[in-house]
């Protein structure tokens, strides 16, 4: 076999695997029709060598190893002592076993065996990639680059959209013109970072949320990592994502493998939704358990923003109490229940109920929680530890450190080495104590630093080792405690990846509330995770990170479309914002199941409006959010165009939320259409290429617009 093509409903993928050469992307694109041959496919893509570079035409590998003698950006770079580095991957075999490639190369020279595996889903058309090194000789490899695959893209893709960001501020979309060289992103804070997500799309200029080509691609990886996209000097694109060492990091002994993170992609043709949507699908389908995927998402309350560390029994059943009235379904207590854990100084790591807050223990407030009818949930932050601790003062030396240099202070926090045994088993054994104890169903485990001097005790870096760790940790926990989900959290969205939610049920997705900046960061966020992941939350008028007051229609309207949940004072709320909040949280139960598994839409908008919505899988229903998070240019607001509806039908149009809102100016397309009454019934067509009229609003609002199909006839 020398061809492999996997087809999906939108997607072609198209390798080379001829025995005795390095294997090659030769496509993967819009879905080509049965009757196109690889071979034709092949042919149209040859190349020749050229003046001022090699005689003959060298294929981009998979690996883009230094053997192979193509001088551009590497995907491989090893050695034993300094030689054996030019290592070529052949193949030796490959096979298709329905919709995966399982690719076998070798290289005798250097003893090193090359096992890549490529799966495009019949279903969600996302296509995962991994590979796996093996040290076949007989002394140890030290392995200091290896990206999972290196993918080429078609040259017409000229622009990418990178993903910065920083603290309260995560997601932000970055559009730049690719140029000649390199875009490189290198991400070494030991988690997937608030300022580097491991992931990018690559598009053409024409490219918007409902038209255009794109690609999309990340890493399933929770820690260090390279992505790069090189324009090479005869004009090929070449992408490549993988894991990034250390110094020494990765050294593999005689016959030890690696195994790379996946790298998840998607292609569309249709726009940048469409391809979001693939990695949703992904999520859904093979990430989020059985349970998670048949479980409605809880209407979430979390203690943070309304307490703090200042614990008071008889206080937060008061906030249970209401929490539970106004609609919450879990109760969240937040940092600040164990050790000598008052304040940010002390207590992190000992994980012991602290008797001088809960002289009960926790048993009378999860009692008093669950018999409103609420699950109960905890917070931990098992990677770290303050010196100021009894765990730290019986084990200095359980800490990452390099010797010799002082500890960069966050937080006044270090970081637990939690790749070695006793650590590890250490967490189980608290986390799982306090679990068995008590009827406790969620984990909102933190983690709220970065890996600055990730060395072990021996003097060896452990990042990567920290990541395999936690994974580890996370996995041993949900098999003891099946029922009990868990959320990513690092200071928000610090730890937001495939490869997390592999093993956790949720992101927090910022430890901003302020509904402004929410609704940037949760369109950023949906380019890879559909909204049930998302969680997202009502703060305090008064937005303690940004100093920004929101009305509840704005806050409640925006925490709404993700996986809703409240982190406010509800003792000291106004009357009337708790009534309004009672009905946000009615409302998004009540379209719970569309949000959390319909068909996102994002649509093309002027930068003064940030509008989403869902589609349900069928098309019998709708539910979009337009935001004005600034003033506009002209007198009147802009059209909005739908998405995802289906032409032929007709849907009746209602606006949803806020329940007392009113244009500044009337009457409004509002009031001719009925939009606050019974609603007009219009056709999906018209909706969406002729688009609705914005009735006139001042800037932070939102509104939420309801469309139900009607019956034919």
């Amino acid at each position: 076999m020398s061809l492999i093509r996997l087809d999906c409903p939108t997607t072609t993928l198209i390798l080379v695997v001829a025995q005795g050469a390095p294997p090659s992307l030769a496509y993967f694109g819009n879905r080509l029709h049965d009757g196109v041959t690889p071979e034709e496919v092949v042919a149209l893509g040859t190349s020749q060598g050229g003046p001022g570079n090699p005689d003959v035409a060298i294929t981009a590998s998979l690996a883009m190893e230094p053997g192979l003698g193509l001088l551009g950006p590497s995907g491989f770079s090893a050695h034993r002592d300094g030689k054996d580095w030019a290592s070529r991957f052949d193949v030796v075999s490959a096979a298709q076993d329905d919709q995966r490639a399982i690719i076998h190369c070798a290289d005798p020279r250097t003893q090193l065996a090359l096992v890549y595996v490529f799966e495009l889903d019949a279903q969600t058309c996302a296509l995962s990639i991994s590979s796996t090194l093996t040290n076949r000789g007989g002394a140890s490899l030290d392995l200091a680059e290896m990206a999972t695959a290196c993918l080429p893209i078609p040259a017409r893709m000229t622009e990418i959209i990178g993903f910065t960001g920083r603290w309260t501020g995560e997601f932000q979309r970055e559009r730049i013109a690719r140029h000649s060289g390199g875009y490189v992103r290198e991400n070494r804070r030991g988690r997937s970072s608030h300022d580097t997500f491991p992931g990018v799309v690559l598009c053409t200029p024409a490219t918007c949320e409902n038209a255009g080509e794109a690609y999309g691609l990340t890493l399933a990886w929770s820690g260090n990592h390279r992505l790069r996209i090189d324009t090479l000097n005869d004009g090929r694109v070449i992408a490549q994502m993988g894991a990034l060492f250390g110094a020494g990091e990765m050294r593999l002994a005689p016959g030890a493998s690696y195994e790379s993170p996946q790298i998840i992609a998607a292609y569309s043709s249709a726009g940048l939704t469409p391809m979001s949507r693939a990695f949703h699908a992904h999520v859904r389908e093979k990430l989020l358990t059985p349970a998670m995927r048949g479980k409605p998402r809880p209407a979430h309350y979390n203690t943070w923003e309304a307490v703090y560390f200042d614990h008071d029994v008889a206080r937060l059943k008061d906030i249970a109490t209401r929490a539970a009235a106004i609609g919450a379904e879990r109760f969240v207590l937040d940092d600040g229940w164990f050790g000598s854990r008052r304040d940010d100084l002390s207590g992190l790591g000992d994980w012991f109920v602290s008797a001088d807050v809960y002289p009960d223990g926790l048993g009378p407030l999860v009692d008093h929680v669950t018999g409103l009818g609420m699950e109960m949930g905890i917070w931990f932050e098992p990677e770290m530890v303050n010196p100021d601790s009894d765990l730290y003062r019986a084990h200095p030396d359980w800490v990452l450190q390099a010797e010799g240099l002082p500890q960069i202070p966050y937080r006044n926090q270090v970081v637990l080495d939690i790749s070695r045994p006793e650590v590890s088993n250490y967490l189980f054994e608290r986390i799982d104590a306090v679990l068995s104890a008590h009827d406790i169903r969620y984990i909102k485990w933190d983690m709220n630093r970065d890996l600055s001097h990730p060395g072990d005790a021996h003097g060896q870096q452990r990042a990567h080792a920290q990541v395999r760790a936690l994974w580890a940790l996370l996995d041993r926990l949900r098999a003891k405690h099946p029922g009990v989900e868990i959320e990513s959290c690092a200071s928000g969205g610090g730890r937001t990846d495939l490869g997390i939610l592999a093993h956790t049920d949720r992101i927090w997705t910022s430890d901003t509330n302020d509904a402004i900046d929410r609704q940037q960061i949760q369109r950023g966020t949906s380019t890879f995770l559909p909204a049930e992941v998302m969680g997202a939350h009502v703060g305090p008028s008064h937005c303690h990170q940004t100093g920004r007051r929101l009305s509840m229609a704005m806050r409640a309207g925006t925490a709404l479309m993700g996986h809703m949940g409240m982190e406010l004072n509800l003792l000291t709320e106004p009357e009337a914002d708790l009534a309004e909040l009672k009905d946000a949280i009615a409302l998004h139960k009540k379209h719970r199941a569309l949000i959390h598994s319909g068909a996102q839409q994002r649509l093309d908008t002027p930068d003064y409006l940030v509008a989403m919505g869902v589609v349900a899988q069928d098309q019998s229903e709708a539910l979009f959010s337009v935001a004005w998070v600034d003033g506009h240019l002209r007198t009147l607001p802009d059209r909005v165009h739908f998405t995802g509806l289906d032409p032929a039908r007709h849907y009746r149009l209602r606006r949803v939320w806020p329940s007392a809102w009113r244009s500044v100016s009337s009457p409004s397309i509002i009031e001719a259409l009925d939009l606050d009454g019974q609603g007009t019934v219009l056709s999906g067509e018209a909706l969406m290429i002729v688009g609705l009229q914005m009735p006139l609003s001042q800037p932070e609002t939102v509104l939420l617009f309801h469309l139900q199909a009607q019956a034919k006839g």
